[in-house]
């Protein structure tokens, strides 16, 4: 089911938008932005919540950051969900023959636009980077979660936050032309990236602290060429948006710690390049974890997170 927003959400589980009181550890909420193949930057995040001993309160997620956000939000580790993830990309033959075998029954030869909403079920992906021990609901889960998608039609985001977990998510990341939307009650639903590639607004109300891990992508010339290649700006101009929106949202209303994963030059669907990536994100890391230790540090012990 869509969640009725923030303001609801923070009403129904009475949760103080406030600052944690005197004496009690503050709640952190975790949100983990939209950015395909760059938020394989989320899993670094997650580890150092884990070498802290601590977990968020809440989280939410967009996007590829509804994939991981689900996977810890059902209990899985940091490194639990890196090794899931690394066996998953590493066997590359097994990978791209499975993305290959649903692209051949999606595509109509003679014109692969005639009648399908895209190449791919975003099943497909889902099927390799969500881990099996993730729960079919949400209400199994051992964090609320809160998973963004877009409404094609309606022009607006939606938030799913109880009912089956893994129609949400394979809403979250249908990226359009590439992966088919996602019918929910009677909702033609695309990637949440459209709308709200970082939901940390969505939390507002529901944790003391609120960490936003960023993962939109960047454009990057080319010093081959003056201009962009047709595939270029057609695979690249969700950038445009995607970092546009982050950051009216940011002039408005900042998270508590606001961390560029610093992934942003990788294409949405380079998947193939984790090791790349891992490598990227590590200066975010390190930055997390000092921003963390600060908290801690002012804090106290952060809450370990339960059902609320």
């Amino acid at each position: 089911m869509a969640d009725p927003g923030p303001s609801g959400i923070a009403a129904k589980r009475g949760h103080s938008s406030g600052p944690a009181a005197a004496g009690q550890a503050p709640r952190i909420g975790l949100v983990l932005g939209g950015g395909g193949a760059r938020g394989l930057a989320h899993i670094l995040m997650l580890e150092v919540f884990d070498e802290f001993g601590i977990k968020p309160a809440v989280l939410a997620g967009s996007s590829i950051g509804a994939i991981f956000g689900a996977a810890y939000a059902a209990g899985l580790s940091g490194r639990e969900i890196r090794e899931v993830t690394e066996e998953a990309l590493g066997n590359r033959f097994e990978l791209i023959r499975s993305l290959f075998t649903a692209r051949a029954r999606a595509i109509n030869s003679r014109n692969p636009f005639a009648s399908r909403a895209a190449f791919l079920a975003p099943g497909a992906l889902l099927d390799v980077l969500l881990p099996p021990r993730v729960p079919e609901t949400f209400d199994a889960l051992d964090i609320p979660l809160r998973i963004v998608a877009s409404d094609f039609y309606a022009l607006e985001s939606v938030v799913f936050s109880s009912g089956p977990l893994r129609p949400a998510v394979a809403a979250s990341m249908a990226l359009p032309v590439i992966f088919e939307p996602v019918l929910i009650d009677g909702r033609s639903l695309v990637d949440g990236g459209l709308t709200n590639p970082l939901p940390f607004d969505i939390l507002v109300g529901e944790a003391d602290v609120l960490v936003a891990i960023d993962v939109s992508g960047t454009t990057v010339p080319s010093p081959k060429r003056a201009r962009p290649t047709a595939i270029e700006a057609l695979f690249s101009s969700s950038f445009l948006f995607e970092r546009s929106i982050v950051r009216e949202k940011l002039k408005s209303n900042r998270p508590d710690i606001y961390i560029d994963a610093g992934t942003g030059r990788y294409q949405a669907l380079e998947f193939l390049k984790m090791r790349e990536i891992f490598a990227a994100a590590q200066p975010a890391q390190d930055a997390l974890r000092q921003r963390l230790s600060q908290v801690l540090e002012a804090g106290g012990s952060v809450h370990l997170a339960g059902k609320s």
